[in-house]
């Protein structure tokens, strides 16, 4: 008879529905807010510079994680080929997690410093010309497309309102970083250091 109640009644399902997933979302979350391991950046983790955040920004607007996760996940397979498995602790100050899970391309969780620039900016150019059977496309645009200074100052500002510990000298100096760069630059600069502090730990 309750369970009659519950069915007819669409205002009170939609209650009962939002305070099972509310409890649900809490058992999950609050263990991992209490967990230094999940919330503490690792050893050598720092906040990413103004140019590497740019990149990011990039990175995450192109859909790059839509073919390319950055997780590698805690199996010999996975270790052995791209490196240490991938901590919470590594990845603290990723807004949002680039974790992903398909991999038409290969893992970029420790990419970095593997390729020079000169070979990732052809890369992004033109695929192909490195790699004949790659699928995927060309980002040429962003050689001509320049980062915005006053943007990434901003961005940096409402990092620190959310706990990231960049310090007055560092968004003081943002501007200047990425004073006439493009985002290709950008985005060489965010891949050149995914992973190396982690490998350098192997």
């Amino acid at each position: 008879m309750r369970h009659e109640v519950i069915e007819k009644s669409v205002n009170l399902m939609m209650v009962l529905i939002v305070i099972a997933i509310s409890i649900g979302g809490l058992v999950e979350i609050i263990p991992l807010m209490m967990s230094a391991d999940a919330t503490d950046p690792d050893e050598n983790i720092a906040p990413y510079s103004a140019l590497r955040l740019a990149g990011r920004d990039v990175y995450v607007r192109e859909g790059c994680y839509g073919c390319h996760s950055q997780m590698i996940r805690p199996f010999r397979s996975e270790t052995e080929r791209y490196g240490p498995y991938t901590t919470a602790g590594e990845t603290v100050y990723d807004r949002p997690f680039q974790f992903g899970s398909k991999r038409t391309g290969p893992d970029l969780a420790r990419v970095g410093g593997r390729y020079s620039d000169e070979w990732q900016r052809l890369h992004l150019m033109d695929p192909r010309a490195l790699v004949p059977e790659s699928n995927m496309p060309g980002y040429p645009w962003l050689a001509d497309r320049k980062i915005d200074p006053e943007l990434i100052t901003s961005k940096l500002k409402a990092l620190r309102l959310l706990g990231d510990p960049y310090t007055d000298e560092q968004i003081a100096s943002a501007a200047a970083e990425v004073d006439g760069k493009t985002e290709m630059d950008a985005v060489i600069a965010y891949l050149q250091e995914l992973g190396t502090n982690r490998r350098a730990r192997r």
